[in-house]
């Protein structure tokens, strides 16, 4: 998998968000978009993912030998994504929440609900709804959704927000023991959520 900025830029009216990126971004590697709040990390990362459209260049995604997409309505079957601005629904229960999740977008072969619920330290909470679990366990579902999707692309916005240091070091664990093959992008300012990322990309030098 890869995907390719060229000459990407956006601006909201006459700002400049970013603009003149070229990058690419290939599979088995992690990468950290850093710079100061309100710098436009988070907008860099939705014109990734196809959210936001860019209002100069392009974005392009190829998955192995096949042809390039540029239709970026389509990026979302080849990724997830866990962000501050990403919802759970929360009058589902996890296990609901999940199970809905895994029926559009399924997740990484041999673990179910159960398991995974498990895993990210959810057990005793799996029928409870989610508007009753504390700002942490929220979003241990939010990364357990986005981790375990069984896609070739993780964008994550501001991974750790809400978790202590033992949701920290959850999130690192998750990341060394399923993500391993993803192209995995992190966008925060905090190192501790990026320490593992091999490349650093600051939004200041597409200003």
């Amino acid at each position: 998998m890869v995907i390719s900025l060229q000459n990407t830029g956006k601006r909201f009216n006459k700002e400049w968000i970013f603009r003149k990126c070229d990058y690419t971004f290939q599979s088995g590697t992690s990468y950290a978009i850093t710079g100061p709040n309100g710098s436009g990390k988070s907008t860099l990362l939705q014109t990734i993912a196809g959210a936001i459209n860019p209002s100069e260049g392009k974005v392009e995604m190829q998955l192995n030998n096949e042809s390039p997409i540029f239709d970026n309505s389509l990026f979302f079957e080849q990724l997830s994504m866990a962000a501050p601005y990403l919802e759970v629904v929360e009058e589902m229960t996890a296990k609901e929440f999940l199970n809905f999740h895994s029926s559009f977008k399924p997740f990484l072969s041999g673990l179910d609900t159960i398991e995974i619920l498990n895993i990210v330290g959810l057990k005793n909470a799996t029928d409870k709804q989610i508007r009753y679990y504390s700002s942490g366990m929220k979003q241990r579902v939010k990364l357990a959704q986005a981790i375990f999707s069984d896609t070739p692309i993780l964008l994550l916005d501001e991974p750790c927000t809400n978790l202590d240091a033992v949701g920290y070091a959850l999130y690192h664990q998750l990341i060394n023991d399923y993500c391993s093959d993803k192209l995995v992008i992190v966008c925060s300012n905090d190192p501790a959520e990026f320490d593992f990322c091999k490349e650093r990309i600051s939004i200041s030098d597409y200003k």
